[in-house]
């Protein structure tokens, strides 16, 4: 059993907003293991049964909130037991930003905001070809409304560069700080 928890990095953005390939280069710079988790990797993996899903058969409608809250109780257990994470994901509402806070408030989390302007949210998510279209523009509208953020990155500045601010803004950090997932009234 490790003896002390796991650190985190918390890469919140829009669908299509560069969290991904942010994560992987992180990977490949920081001074200790870091795990990369993301919902994509959950359904990546086959986890889900898609094509029944897809079919209708499984209605998404009725398994989404059970699913997301699932991955966000997957966190703390993953960080208890000592290992690091870069998580990706959206936080598409105040109330997963409070659970999240809930679950999370006590560890060390880095708490990235990745931003990109809609019209290059929009041009990747078409050129993905895997995303419903108008999802970006709706996370773009949404997700950076009720959180305040230990760095922001812009998605649309060479990678290396905002990898390495985001790596001196991360070892800089004061881990004992007691707000996480702060709303923006609290800034």
């Amino acid at each position: 059993m490790a003896s002390e928890p796991g650190k985190v990095i918390f890469l919140n953005g829009a669908s299509s907003s560069g969290k991904s390939t942010l994560a992987r280069h992180l990977q490949s710079i920081l001074p200790e293991p870091f795990w990369h988790f993301s919902i994509d990797h959950f359904i990546d993996s086959g986890m889900l049964p898609s094509a029944r899903i897809r079919s209708g058969e499984f209605p998404w409608k009725g398994m989404r909130e059970s699913f997301f809250d699932g991955f966000h109780r997957c966190l703390p257990s993953l960080i208890e037991a000592g290992n690091n994470l870069i998580v990706e994901h959206i936080i598409e509402t105040e109330p997963w930003r409070q659970r999240l806070q809930d679950l999370l408030g006590h560890h060390d989390v880095f708490l990235v905001g990745v931003h990109c302007p809609v019209e290059e949210l929009e041009r990747r998510e078409r050129e993905r070809g895997n995303r419903p279209i108008g999802d970006a523009r709706r996370d773009f509208e949404v997700i950076h409304t009720f959180c305040g953020y230990d760095f922001e990155a812009d998605s649309t500045r060479p990678l290396e560069e905002t990898a390495q601010e985001l790596l001196v803004a991360w070892q800089y950090r004061q881990p004992d700080r007691v707000v996480r997932f702060k709303p923006l009234a609290f800034l």
